[in-house]
């Protein structure tokens, strides 16, 4: 039995038989060259005699959890961040190695649990976080890998600049979007996208970012984010570059992130399908598609104005600041639709 069974029973030493325990969380302070850390530990507890059991698995965990606390404290890259690193770069543990300057063997040790020095640490937070940086390195040490490893990061790393092409604020939303939601697939962001525009014109008279949105035939889109996760289609998105926003969203003001939840909560239940039915049936989309068929393509702006004014009176009859009256909303919407 493993401490994810859900029936957690085991041989507790103190009562002399098998029992069940509870897992808990423990405070611990632990040395590591010369200087304490506190960390928290899941622990087995048994519910007859409130003692600590060991439990199959348990040391394990606790070895996990450590090390990533640990990481965190001294601001070290995890084993996670250099997976995604790899996969972001399509490249092997050992001509990355090579890549960003390190001997053959490095990254290989540090994905066994070698915990990294401070300054090669920083060298693949640089390398994740700019691909620029990343680039540079390529080039330095293009001798030291072979002409596909090179080809294929390189490559990515051009593909992984087109992130940028679009404003942070974006990138922040988007970040948050992913964070609140398992699976979004491209059609369910572009809308959320756009309602989270539409009410954050509505509350606070200004747009959370600067991109503009354009009437196409599934409804309103931006072109910029379009261009960035095309690939997907249909399918949710799964994409190691999302790797290099981690932590972006932390930046967001707290309004912003009140309204991409109230989005996230409300909207971001439904399907891209029945939030592109939705938008059909809003003015902003209606009228900039005016003259054309259903199915003819257009790249007519969807004005920011035209944006925050159908908002502003949607708010007035809904009270789209809370979640209740959003949900209003989009059941009176659903209603005039199906």
């Amino acid at each position: 039995m493993t401490i994810l069974s859900k029936e957690r029973r085991d041989f507790c030493i103190e009562c002399r038989k098998e029992t069940e325990y509870t897992l808990q969380k423990k405070d611990i302070i632990k040395n590591i060259k010369d200087k304490d850390y506190n960390f928290s530990i899941t622990v087995a507890v048994c519910t007859e005699c409130g003692e600590e059991m060991s439990v199959p698995g348990l040391m394990d965990k606790n070895i996990r959890e450590i090390d990533e606390q640990y990481r965190e404290a001294e601001g070290l890259i995890s084993i996670d961040d250099i997976e995604r690193f790899m996969k972001i770069y399509n490249i092997g543990k050992g001509p990355l190695s090579l890549a960003i300057g390190f001997g053959e063997v490095t990254i290989p040790r540090y994905l066994e649990g070698q915990v990294p020095s401070k300054e090669y640490s920083d060298i693949i937070k640089s390398a994740i976080s700019s691909p620029e940086y990343m680039k540079k390195k390529l080039i330095e040490n293009r001798e030291r890998i072979t002409d596909t490893a090179y080809r294929k990061a390189y490559n990515a790393a051009v593909s992984m600049e087109r992130l940028f092409s679009v404003s942070d604020n974006m990138l922040r939303v988007i970040a948050y979007i992913f964070k609140k939601l398992e699976e979004v697939t491209p059609l369910m962001l572009q809308k959320l996208l756009y309602f989270t525009q539409g009410v954050y014109l509505a509350l606070y008279r200004k747009p959370i970012f600067v991109e503009d949105c354009r009437a196409w035939v599934h409804g309103p889109v931006y072109p910029e984010v379009y261009e960035l996760f095309r690939d997907f289609k249909y399918n949710p998105i799964d994409d190691a570059r999302f790797a290099l926003l981690s932590g972006m969203e932390d930046t967001l003001k707290d309004n912003e992130k009140k309204v991409i939840e109230l989005v996230v909560n409300t909207f971001g239940i439904y399907s891209g399908k029945v939030l592109e039915k939705i938008t059909h049936n809003e003015s902003p989309w209606k009228e900039a598609r005016i003259g054309y068929g259903e199915s003819i393509p257009s790249n007519e702006l969807l004005s920011k104005d035209q944006i925050m004014n159908y908002y502003i009176q949607t708010n007035n009859k809904y009270g789209i600041d809370t979640e209740d009256g959003l949900r209003k909303y989009i059941n009176d919407m659903l209603n005039n639709i199906f």
